[in-house]
């Protein structure tokens, strides 16, 4: 039991840096793209860079310069946006459509639902559903709030600054998804320091084929383990109740998706949206309010921040008209979440951060059958974390300036370097 709850471990962060590695290029280094298609990709401070605004306002959907003779489309505004990701039958998200442009292989297929169509897709979002209630997700609950407590007293414990991104943002989806998958876990201070590894999507750090290899082999031997005896976690409740309807390696590429996904995700959204709350007092307040004002403040969050900035790229199965704007069989699309997010159809002053402001319907999670599956999983946890956190810490604030705070230059997945704090 030893040995495999120490390949769990460090499986965590061995598979979190190989999915990035799997996931696509150092984007800062790739010369031959042109700044207008990088641009979606860029950020200054918590905020898309202007030229974002400034193109959805004149065109919502506009053709990228894209070498090679790509025909690649931006979509930046609200409607268009919801209009392209919910047209499931006139987009494919198939990772095949990737498979031989620029080094794409098909054996990096990374499986799970983002690159999956219906009825693939359509049959392992069902199988999924099921355990992403909220009734099934409100047994983690009680996990969720200890293990919130249990970082918060590792902060009041730490000596001058504490790093609130390794502390507190990266370990508590991490150890929470481990709990929801049900992968065996003991010694919680290596999930931490396996999860504190190198977090920037395109940093150009990524692990090696080699450890993309062996992590992949270790998923495979846990699902194997859980079909001879299921847990009580996602991956037994699958094989218990759906055993016969899903493969070993479909089983592997959910669990894969389901750690990637909300590990990321989610602790960038803690670290931004905890710098959003030490530097405006009335965030500060609303995430220390009822029930209501908390709700309001975490949806305002999500809309602000959309971390997740690009949602998968779409290729057009046929001729199509979004918004009177004819796009190609085989364009692909790109629908930038955060240019979205800030389209005023959604309401006034949407380029700044309101917590009163009575939740929109923002795209923070994606729209339509590729919405992102762990959305409440994701609400539950900002729900929990961001009280808990100013209660304990009512004079929390920044450790140094704020233009010392580096963020990442060119990601898919908008973060902080490191957000170091003082406590007392």
């Amino acid at each position: 039991m030893g040995s495999l709850r120490s390949r769990a471990l460090a499986w965590v962060g061995r598979r979190y840096l190989a999915r990035q590695q799997k996931r696509g290029f150092d984007l800062e280094k790739m010369a031959f793209l042109p700044d207008t298609a990088l641009m979606p990709l860029r950020r200054e401070g918590l905020d898309p860079v202007a030229e974002l605004g400034a193109a959805r306002d004149e065109a919502p959907i506009r053709k990228l310069d894209m070498p090679f003779g790509l025909n690649a489309w931006l979509v930046t505004g609200y409607e268009e946006a919801k209009a392209v990701l919910g047209k499931v039958s006139e987009f494919s998200n198939d990772f095949t459509n990737l498979v031989g442009n620029a080094g794409v292989t098909e054996d990096q297929n990374p499986g799970g639902l983002g690159f999956a169509d219906p009825p693939v897709h359509t049959r392992l979002r069902k199988l999924l559903t099921a355990e992403f209630t909220m009734r099934r997700l409100s047994r983690l609950t009680p996990r969720i709030d200890a293990i919130v407590n249990e970082q918060l007293d590792a902060m009041a414990a730490t000596e001058g600054p504490v790093d609130l991104w390794e502390q507190f943002a990266l370990p508590i989806p991490s150890l929470v998804i481990c709990e929801l998958l049900g992968v065996s876990y003991e010694d919680r201070a290596d999930v931490q320091r396996l999860s504190t590894a190198r977090f920037d999507l395109f940093g150009g750090a990524g692990a090696s084929l080699g450890a993309m290899s062996e992590s992949l082999e270790y998923l495979l031997e846990v699902v194997r383990k859980q079909r001879e005896e299921p847990g009580d976690g996602l991956l037994g409740m699958l094989i218990k109740d759906h055993g016969d309807e899903i493969s070993d390696q479909e089983l592997a590429g959910l669990a894969d998706g389901v750690l990637t996904g909300g590990l990321e995700t989610t602790a960038s959204m803690l670290a931004l949206g905890a710098l959003v709350v030490l530097r405006d007092p009335a965030a500060f307040d609303a995430a220390n309010g009822d029930d209501d004002a908390v709700h309001r403040f975490v949806e305002e969050l999500l809309r602000y921040l959309a971390v997740v900035q690009m949602a998968f790229p779409r290729f057009a199965k046929q001729d199509i008209e979004i918004e009177g704007v004819r796009i190609g069989e085989g364009d692909i699309v790109l629908a930038s979440l955060s240019g979205a997010n800030r389209d005023a159809v959604l309401g006034a002053d949407m380029e700044s951060f309101d917590p009163t402001r009575e939740p929109t319907s923002h795209l923070a999670f994606g729209y339509g059958a590729h919405r992102c599956i762990g959305a409440e999983l994701a609400r539950m946890e900002l729900r929990t974390a961001y009280p808990a956190l100013v209660r304990r810490f009512p004079k929390l604030r920044l450790a140094v300036e704020p233009e010392e705070l580096t963020f990442r230059k060119v990601s898919i997945v908008y973060g902080l370097d490191s957000l170091p704090v003082l406590v007392d």
